[in-house]
């Protein structure tokens, strides 16, 4: 069964309950003409009936990771059999889920809160309420809710605890509301948590134009006069200065710790660190005194579609560790923030994420969506994300994709791989033009010491020619 064919089939199974209705009054009636009908047939009958649509032709796409490696691990699968809702949870109709930096790491191996294949990624997703357990009072059918989960969101029908779920706000937008949980609460937790951020304050925040910069910036904007430094390529320096970053450094050609000592000779008062090894060790000489370094990931260590076991050695062999006493000395402190660990803390997730909607509510943040991509473009939507394109959130959505995009997809497959060969042949002739570059230096360089060298030989010549007459009248 085709994964268009899911709607459709929910539809059909409808239809069939709607359509069995009517015909149990009669048999209630029983005509004398007709045979007599035993109370076990009758009772049977119904219940079968219902029995069918409910278990055996609901379903459902849902993406599953296969494997540990490139994109097309995450395959898009048909399940069948309404999933079993016990005391507390809800069910949830997803219609938008957010991509997170977790999930790429998680498609190679590299994050330890997934647990293994196979399995359904996702940690936030938003929707509509389709069914209650027991035992939930504040959530009802229809509700619009976003949900933060541990995994299990990247498919079109999620059950989770009532708890994880939260109502969207009015304006919100399905895309907005699931681009908002990690990525905020994340950011947010850092900075007035850990960072207890002030007014007047200097803040240095990596990757500033992805999901978690981009948070991270306009919760500054909500405390006075905070002067935020924000890595990015040049490309995107003009979207995150208007989104608040108040010094742009391009971190692919310039020394980020030399354009912040430029401007902030004394260092900064907080540094968020997603990359690991080297870097960690950068953002803690950057610290000035009282100064805090949270560090929340291991960026680094990501490197191509599969996982990079040199990259991945490099980071842990620069990962960096100090000892308390140099700490004290410093007078600076080092914490280390991963949401992934805290989905026990129901009651610290929530009163975060009450204030992030009331600012929200305010106008003071609102998410930034890159792109959306249909279920089905799922890899396309990893390496978009993982080769740093992305300028904000870029977000699944549940929606089959029309027939017409289908037939278009292959297309664009060509012309992305005539691309990469265009690409490659434009990248082979720049290595060629360096190495003819590189050996007509070397040729330059050469001929001096030729001429040098013709030079000795024609002095040695000269001086044997002197010596020719002594030797002679000798």
């Amino acid at each position: 069964m085709s994964g268009d064919d899911a709607p459709a089939q929910q539809q059909n199974a409808e239809e069939t309950k709607q359509d069995n209705k009517p015909s149990e009054e009669p048999k209630a009636e029983s005509k004398p003409e007709s045979p007599p009908v035993s109370s076990n047939e009758a009772a049977a009958t119904p219940a079968a009936t219902e029995k069918v649509p409910e278990e055996e032709q609901f379903t459902y796409r849902s993406l599953v990771l296969s494997g540990y490696g490139g994109y097309d691990k995450v395959k898009l699968q048909v399940k069948k059999g309404k999933p079993a809702l016990k005391a507390g949870e809800v069910m949830v109709r997803v219609k938008a889920c957010g991509l997170n930096f977790a999930d790429l790491l998680a498609r190679q191996g590299l994050y330890d809160r997934l647990p293994s294949p196979p399995v359904t990624p996702g940690m936030e997703c938003s929707g509509e309420i389709e069914a209650v357990g027991e035992e939930v009072t504040d959530r009802k059918v229809g509700d619009k809710v976003l949900v933060l989960n541990r995994c299990g969101l990247w498919q079109e029908v999620a059950v989770v605890p009532a708890t994880h779920t939260f109502l969207i706000p009015e304006g919100m937008t399905f895309e907005e509301a699931a681009a908002l949980p990690v990525n905020y609460i994340t950011a947010y937790m850092m900075l007035f948590d850990f960072g207890n951020l002030r007014p007047n304050q200097s803040i240095l925040i990596h990757s500033a134009a992805g999901g978690v910069g981009i948070a991270a910036t306009q919760l500054c904007q909500t405390v006075k006069d905070v002067t935020v430094f924000g890595t990015a390529s040049a490309s995107k320096h003009e979207t995150i200065s208007q989104g608040g970053v108040t010094h742009c450094i391009d971190y692919r050609t310039r020394d980020y710790v030399e354009e912040v000592r430029k401007i902030s000779p004394k260092g900064l008062d907080i540094v968020l660190d997603p990359l690991g090894g080297s870097d960690t060790h950068k953002a803690y000489n950057l610290l000035k005194p009282m100064g805090k370094l949270i560090t929340y990931g291991a960026a680094n260590m990501l490197a191509g579609q599969k996982k990079n076991l040199l990259a991945v050695a490099k980071t842990w062999y620069h990962q960096f560790s100090i000892h308390t006493l140099s700490l004290i000395q410093n007078n600076k402190s080092v914490c280390g923030f991963h949401l992934g660990y805290l989905d026990g803390e129901v009651e610290v997730i929530q009163q975060a994420m009450t204030t992030i909607l009331d600012l929200y509510k305010q106008g003071k943040i609102k998410p930034r969506i890159d792109s959306t991509y249909h279920l089905e473009q799922v890899g396309d939507a990893m390496r978009r994300m993982q080769e740093r394109n992305n300028i904000g959130k870029v977000i699944l959505i549940t929606e089959p994709m029309p027939e017409e995009e289908k037939k278009e997809e292959p297309k664009k497959e060509e012309k992305k791989e005539d691309k990469k060969k265009e690409d490659k042949k434009k990248d082979d002739k720049k290595k060629d033009d360096s190495k003819k570059e590189d050996k007509k230096e070397e040729k330059k360089k050469e001929d001096p010491k030729k001429e040098e060298k013709n030079e000795e030989k024609n002095e040695e010549k000269k001086e044997e020619k002197k010596e020719e007459p002594k030797k002679e009248e000798k």
